[in-house]
């Protein structure tokens, strides 16, 4: 079966569809991305280092940690030569995320396998700490990123992948509106261990009826007085698709 968007060339073969006007993209530029809760800074281990490391430690079990390459961590100082490891890079670009209300970086997250070619970006390395799980400003943290993608940037693809075992990865990606494409079965070792790797994506036709999903969740008007969700994101995005 020929899929929507292809064609057939001279010799009878099915094709993509030429894409008009297309050209290589911009690189994500190294600077603060703001929201009503929240902020994106680069990630730097002077400004943002210790208090990370003091938000993480609240997760005394390490639970945040599992899924990730790498963590947790001994050690403050250890903490922050992991910050200087990653802080500065372009491919993965890290940020802090730092509530607006506090100023303190409580999560980060990063943006990575860039390919200013085709367009394409995947969100990793989500590491939110417990004061950040389950916020408004968790969820406007993936929307900032998401809007820097397609809205500044003009890319096509959108990615989220996740360790197939990690259902509360999983289910973030489709609350965020991700579809799920399919799982990579061996695809790499993590920490001694084999990983199945799930992949999700969002493309440039299916962002603005999502971007106003993640705005009207976002909205005020979408919390009552004692803070609660009148609608949930994964309704609005559900919506959005049918």
């Amino acid at each position: 079966m020929i899929g929507a968007m292809s064609a057939i060339n001279d010799l009878g073969q099915p094709v993509g569809d030429c894409i008009l006007g297309w050209s290589p993209r911009q690189a994500p530029p190294n600077e603060v991305l703001s929201g009503k809760w929240c902020r994106l800074e680069p990630l730097d281990p002077a400004r943002h280092a210790e208090a990370l490391f003091r938000a993480n430690a609240s997760d005394k079990t390490g639970r945040m940690w599992t899924y990730l390459p790498y963590g947790p961590f001994a050690s403050a100082a250890a903490y922050r030569d992991w910050v200087e490891q990653m802080g500065g890079r372009q491919d993965p670009l890290f940020f802090a995320v730092v509530e607006a209300a506090g100023d303190s970086a409580v999560g980060v997250l990063a943006l990575q396998r860039i390919e200013v070619a085709s367009g394409s970006a995947e969100v990793a390395h989500v590491a939110f700490s417990p004061a950040l799980q389950g916020t408004t400003a968790a969820t406007e943290a993936v929307f900032l990123v998401a809007s820097l993608v397609f809205d500044e940037l003009g890319y096509r693809r959108f990615e989220w992948k996740c360790d197939a075992l990690n259902a509360p990865s999983r289910r973030a990606a489709g609350r965020f509106g991700f579809l799920y494409e399919g799982t990579f079965r061996q695809a790499v070792v993590v920490k001694g261990r084999n990983r199945d790797t799930a992949w999700f994506s969002i493309i440039d036709s299916e962002w603005p009826r999502l971007k106003r999903a993640y705005e009207a969740w976002l909205s005020p008007d979408n919390f009552d007085q004692g803070g609660q969700q009148r609608i949930a994101l994964s309704q609005l995005t559900a919506q959005d698709r049918t």
